[in-house]
């Protein structure tokens, strides 16, 4: 007979280790799927890996999909450290870069810095008060906020599609709607041949961590997020902690508009957030909620969409096959949350004496 007992306390370590198998667990499942199309699974995965890291070109292509998931994966974990859903990360991934965009049209007479530090300012404070809709709901009228900032995506993509067919609309695109690319002002510089949203990332990553780590206010976080009642009668203020960590947490989201915006398209489009916002969720859970593992777990999934796009042409397999190995690690994650959670005790089933 199997029992479920609730665990009192994991391990970090343990987490890790269930997760990892996790994903050791989707590809040995995604393997019979690959069998079942005909290849061989190691070919497939040896590809992967050859278009994700082969060359030096590829892995910058790879590094430039890490970037953004590894920030917004930053982002998210702050408000899921309070057990505070954040769904939203798409849309204030493009409120962000709305607001970066802003300035980069309206003052690119600006000097490069200058203007580089007002977009980056306008793509946290974007992103920031779009996340502090669903937080202010949250805390004064109990609302859902996975529900909340599920929709608000929506709102912040048909805003950007407005103005990309509306007021912003490039008068020079010849009837194409879209919007103005921006001066060479407003375009982050590269180091290394990768644009220094690296290094604003590795940055924030170590920033949060610290303040994650040794902080009152991380600390206040771990709180909330273990037992509100707890937090309330240790004297916490709640109201004001989970604004707080929410602002930031959807600041860090926009970052990755401005990033996104400013190094990789150059204007703003409705493609810009590129389902970002929701592959980071899967890499926050994967990485147990720790800042420093979220950056391996977030150049794992990265590689698995540039590998899927490369594996397309060598094998002529669909793109789809890529997101059934990412839809597999997402499965086996969720599912391994289960494991961390609770765990399995045998039991003999007594006989009854009659």
């Amino acid at each position: 007979m199997i029992n479920m007992k609730k665990r009192t306390a994991i391990k970090p370590s343990q987490s890790i280790l269930i997760r990892v198998t996790a994903v050791i667990l989707a590809f040995i499942t995604s393997s019979l799927f690959i069998a079942l199309m005909g290849h061989n699974p190691l070919s497939v995965y040896s590809s992967m890996f050859d278009g994700a890291f082969g060359t030096h070109y590829r892995i910058i292509e790879t590094l430039k999909v890490a970037i953004p998931i590894i920030l917004a994966s930053i982002g998210i974990m702050i408000a899921f450290k309070m057990k505070f859903w954040n769904i939203g990360g798409e849309g204030q991934i493009l409120m962000g870069a709305f607001m970066a965009t802003f300035f980069a049209l309206q003052f690119d007479h600006l000097p490069k810095p200058l203007l580089l530090f007002f977009m980056f300012i306008g793509g946290f404070v974007g992103g920031g008060l779009w996340a502090l809709i669903p937080a202010y709901f949250k805390e004064k009228y109990d609302t859902n906020e996975t529900i909340i900032t599920l929709m608000l995506n929506y709102i912040a993509l048909k805003w950007i599609t407005y103005l990309q067919y509306g007021p912003w609309k490039d008068p020079a695109a010849k009837g194409f709607p879209k919007i103005a690319n921006f001066s060479d002002q407003a375009i982050l510089p590269k180091l290394f041949d990768l644009h220094i949203g690296w290094i604003i990332t590795l940055a924030i990553v170590i920033i949060i961590s610290a303040m994650m780590k040794y902080s009152k206010w991380g600390y206040y976080i771990t709180v909330i997020g273990e037992s509100r009642d707890t937090a309330r009668y240790s004297g916490i203020n709640i109201k004001k902690t989970v604004i707080s960590a929410v602002f930031i947490s959807g600041g860090i989201c926009g970052l990755v508009g401005f990033i996104q915006a400013s190094a990789v398209e150059q204007t703003l489009s409705v493609g810009l957030s590129a389902g970002y916002g929701f592959t980071a969720i899967i890499t926050t859970w994967l990485s147990a909620l720790i800042p420093m593992i979220i950056i391996p777990a977030s150049i794992l999934f990265a590689a698995l969409v540039k590998g899927g796009s490369f594996i397309q042409t060598a094998f002529q397999i669909p793109n789809s096959a890529a997101e059934v190995l990412q839809s597999m690690i997402l499965f086996f994650v969720i599912g391994s949350e289960f494991f961390a959670k609770y765990t399995l005790a045998w039991h003999k089933k007594e006989r009854s004496i009659k």
